[in-house]
């Protein structure tokens, strides 16, 4: 099995409860939209931080200064960035990138769903030609490299990613269930 596969297989309840979650949010509504993006942009400030200080930064377009303007434009500041519970280890850190480069597959779906007049550069932030391809091949070069240890904590990682995102949308009173 691919590293691809066993992440979305570790993860399919995580993923499934997030989207549970998230998908409480009118994204049509002012209001509910804002909290939205708050909750997304409370959660992707860490993970993006520890990848720009971990240098390994080819192919990735961090997508915080979009939520940021999002929010500006929605009259909302950017809110205070949770924290992860400790710097990652590279094997983690590639397995949180998993999750929010796969979050813009699910970003341009819901991009759709926005009400009209406001703004979506965050959701609206797809990857370009090639991009998710080449992200997929270039985690699972490490993988191999890796070996079943490194793997095992990608995996640790990308569930960690998706409760910070859990966690962040509790705050703006969503919870599973």
């Amino acid at each position: 099995m691919s590293l691809r596969a066993d992440l979305r297989a570790a993860t399919a309840d995580d993923h499934e409860r997030l989207d549970a979650m998230f998908g409480r949010f009118d994204l049509a509504d002012r209001q509910a939209y804002r909290r939205f993006l708050t909750a997304h942009a409370r959660a992707l400030a860490p993970v993006e931080d520890a990848i720009r200080q971990s240098g390994e930064t080819a192919g990735w377009c961090p997508r915080a200064p979009l939520a940021e303007q999002d929010l500006a434009d929605l009259g909302a500041e950017m809110p205070p960035p949770m924290t992860l519970d400790e710097a990652p280890t590279p094997a983690r850190l590639w397995g949180m990138r998993y999750v929010v480069e796969g979050s813009r597959l699910g970003g341009a779906m819901l991009s759709r769903q926005v009400g009209a007049g406001l703004p979506a550069a965050y959701l609206g932030a797809q990857h370009g030609k090639g991009e998710w391809r080449h992200f997929l091949a270039t985690l699972e070069a490490k993988g191999d490299a890796g070996g079943p240890d490194w793997q095992a904590e990608a995996v640790a990682g990308a569930r960690e990613a998706f409760a910070l995102f859990a966690r962040s949308a509790a705050l703006e009173g969503v919870t599973h269930g």
